[in-house]
């Protein structure tokens, strides 16, 4: 399936300006740029709408009408605009184990992507939620590797990778994952998996997420909360769905669906 797509729409909508070339600065520069415009966010799986991950609907829906998405939509947007722009790109599939135990053996629900670039190969990956890679990895295990706000590693054993943020001292696996590219069916299924099972977190909660330069904007329901590095959070209980899509708009720059499921669906959320 062609995953072409209006490059230069895309670079407006994520607000870069230069040229872009295929090498380690652009990668870097567009994933940044790409996390603070585009924010993560699960509104559709929420009010029962499919999630469509053909390249006119992701077009349609992130670059025209104001929304955002969650990792398959993401990072098929980003894997289009690369191989654009002239990256060579495979997607990969991982198993998540954010707040999971370590040996928890979850789904492959998480999709991120393998990038070529300056003669090597990078980790990239803007739709994982409330810790946004927002940047890329060298694929380089047990090496400290600095972004825009976290460091990052990778761990590997026996072809199987971890990748791994530094939160508040302590070393937190973001997800598991090998190396094998995935074809666009495998995330047909597990996007139809995700936004659908009735115990998914995208069917039952609220969850939002926006990184910028130097903080990570988060929403779970009603929670609202601002992390910067060294900080301790600021949180805030969001008390009506009017002040919920005020946040929505303001701190998410989110065009909010101006719909009667979806109102029903905030004023129903849970308190913080």
């Amino acid at each position: 399936m062609s995953d072409a797509i209006d490059l230069d729409a895309y670079l407006r909508r994520i607000g870069y300006r230069d040229a872009p070339t295929p090498d380690l600065t652009t990668l870097r520069a567009l994933a940044a740029a790409h996390a603070a415009a585009i924010p993560f966010e699960n509104l559709d799986p929420l009010r029962g709408v499919p999630v469509q991950l053909e390249p006119g609907a992701l077009e349609r829906k992130l670059l025209h009408e104001g929304r955002g998405g969650y990792c398959f939509e993401q990072n098929l947007l980003f894997a289009a605009a690369l191989r654009a722009i002239g990256y060579t790109v495979h997607g990969l599939i991982a198993r998540v184990l954010w707040n999971q135990p370590e040996d928890a053996v979850t789904a492959q629900t998480h999709m991120l992507l393998r990038v070529e670039a300056n003669g090597e190969s990078w980790l990239t990956d803007v739709g994982f939620g409330s810790m946004n890679l927002a940047g890329a990895l060298r694929l380089e295990p047990d090496v400290v590797q600095p972004t825009g706000l976290e460091p990052f590693r990778l761990l590997e054993q026996g072809g199987e990778w971890r990748m791994q943020a530094c939160v508040h001292g302590n070393w937190l696996t973001l997800y598991r994952f090998d190396l094998e590219p995935r074809g666009f069916i495998d995330y047909v299924v597990a996007n139809h998996y995700v936004s659908t099972y009735p115990a998914s977190n995208f069917v039952q909660h609220l969850i939002v997420a926006r990184t910028v330069r130097d903080r990570r904007l988060t929403l779970r329901d009603r929670e609202f909360t601002v992390r910067r590095p060294g900080a301790e959070p600021e949180r805030r209980s969001l008390r009506d769905t009017a002040e919920i899509r005020r946040v929505l708009q303001q701190e998410f720059l989110l065009r909010v669906p101006d719909d009667a499921v979806l109102e029903l669906k905030l004023a129903a959320l849970p308190a913080a």
